[in-house]
C-alpha cells in the first residue's frame, strides 16, 4: 500500500457477505475469538446501529451511518453520497456500491463474528508471535479467504490475539500479498454482552478508523 488513503480505499471493496457456517467446532480458535466478543449473545440482538468514521487526511473525516436490522435482514445507510435501505437477501444492482461499503464497515465492527459466520476461509495458527505495532506476545491467526466468494476474493487478514482470545492488532493484506498495514484494536466496550473495539490506530498512534453512536438493541 502506498499510503493510508490508498489502503483505506481498498477496504471499501472488502469481501461480500459469505454464507454462515452450518457447522463450526466450538473448540476452534476462530470460534473462541468470536465467543470472546459475545457471539453467544448475537441471536438475542434485534438490530445494530453505528457510525463509521475514517480520517482520510489531517482535515477530512468521512462519516457513514448504518442501521442493520438482523431480524429483517435489512440495512439502512446514510452517507455523504446517498441514502439507501435494502434487504441483504434481495439487493438490487443499484445498491451494490452501498452494500460494498456495508461489508467493509461491518468487518471493522464485527470481524470476530465474521470468523464464525464465514465459511470461505482457512485459518492458519502461528503461536508466540510478536504483534507488529506494540510488540506484544500473541497468537497469530492467518485468515485467507478463497478466490471465489465476496467482492474482493483472495484477501487475507493476520490477526494477533491475546490469551483471552481478544484481538490486539490486525493486518489486512489485499490479495494475500506479502505487505499490509497494521492497525490496533482498542477501546473495547460492552454493549449488552456484545464487545466492540471502537478505535483503530496506526503504528504512529494516529486514530484512523473509529466508531461512534453504537447502539445494540436486544429482542
Amino acid at each position: 500500500m502506498k499510503n493510508s488513503t490508498v489502503f483505506l480505499c481498498c477496504f471499501l471493496i472488502l469481501l461480500g457477505s459469505c454464507a454462515p457456517k452450518t457447522e463450526e467446532s466450538t473448540e476452534s480458535l476462530p470460534m473462541k475469538v468470536a465467543k470472546a466478543y459475545g457471539f453467544d449473545q448475537i441471536d438475542e440482538v434485534k438490530s445494530i446501529a453505528y457510525t463509521w468514521n475514517v480520517r482520510r487526511d489531517s482535515a477530512t473525516v468521512l462519516v457513514r451511518d448504518w442501521a442493520w436490522d438482523l431480524e429483517k435482514g435489512e440495512v439502512s445507510y446514510s452517507g455523504p453520497d446517498t441514502t439507501a435501505t435494502y434487504l441483504i437477501a434481495n439487493k438490487s444492482a443499484e445498491v451494490e456500491s452501498v452494500d460494498q461499503k456495508f461489508i467493509n464497515d461491518k468487518y471493522w465492527l464485527l470481524f470476530p463474528f465474521q470468523l464464525a459466520w464465514d465459511n470461505g476461509y482457512e485459518p492458519e495458527i502461528v503461536e508466540n508471535q510478536s504483534s507488529p505495532i506494540n510488540g506484544d506476545m500473541t497468537t497469530k491467526i492467518i485468515v485467507r479467504y478463497n478466490d471465489s466468494d465476496g467482492y474482493t476474493p483472495g484477501d487475507a487478514y493476520d490477526i494477533y490475539i491475546d490469551e483471552n482470545h481478544m484481538i490486539k492488532e490486525w493486518v489486512f493484506r489485499k490479495g494475500d500479498g506479502p505487505e499490509g498495514r497494521a492497525f490496533t484494536w482498542e477501546n473495547v466496550a460492552d454493549f449488552g454482552g456484545i464487545k466492540i473495539a471502537q478505535d483503530h490506530r496506526l503504528e504512529n498512534g494516529d486514530k484512523i478508523i473509529w466508531f461512534t453512536n453504537i447502539e445494540v438493541v436486544k429482542k
